[in-house]
């Protein structure tokens, strides 16, 4: 499926508006929005992804997670596939962080390829930013996110082999962690 520019640029300009008073958590405190883009170059750039709902999907991956916007309104603006995939990432913030992250492990081999491909461009990213731009975390804090990113790609292999060899490349660079400054 060719990518339908239109409907991506909706989405990112969605995502920036509702995102546009979130700042992340490294040194410089970067806009937010950098980082549903990263996925979404991700997907795009070196995965080939051409799919607009999972180019959709990525840009919108935390709307509702972290900011006041609903599955219906996605659904609404986006239709219901885009709004299906987006919901399948969302975490469910009323629960205690640790089950989270449980959940996640639980569920990344039972949703959709869609949702993998968000799931796995996010948790590059997030490698990524852990080892270029990183938050100021102990290195344990560190290096257990590393680790539970691990478990969590696990259950997303086969969904896209070029995507999971630059997950790989990253968790292979754990020895360049060090401690917040």
């Amino acid at each position: 499926m060719q990518a339908d520019h239109g409907l991506v640029l909706r989405a990112a300009a969605f995502a920036a508006q509702r995102h546009r008073r979130q700042r992340r958590r490294d040194a410089e405190g970067s806009p937010y929005i950098n980082h549903p883009l990263a996925l979404a170059d991700t997907l795009a750039n070196l995965g080939g992804v051409v799919d607009p709902v999972v180019l959709c999907a990525a840009l919108l991956h935390d709307t509702v997670e972290d900011t006041a916007t609903t599955f219906e309104e996605i659904e609404l603006a986006f239709g219901a596939r885009i709004a299906s995939v987006v919901s399948e990432v969302t975490d469910d913030k009323s629960l205690p962080k640790a089950e989270r992250k449980r959940l996640q492990i639980e569920h990344a081999p039972h949703i959709s390829r869609e949702a993998q491909l968000v799931k796995l461009a996010d948790k590059i990213c997030n490698l990524t930013d852990l080892l270029e731009a990183p938050p100021p975390w102990p290195l344990q804090r560190k290096r257990d996110y590393f680790d539970w990113t691990a478990q969590v790609v696990a259950g997303l292999r086969g969904a896209h082999p070029g995507l999971e060899a630059r997950f790989d490349a990253l968790y292979a660079r754990i020895g360049e962690l060090t401690d917040a400054a």
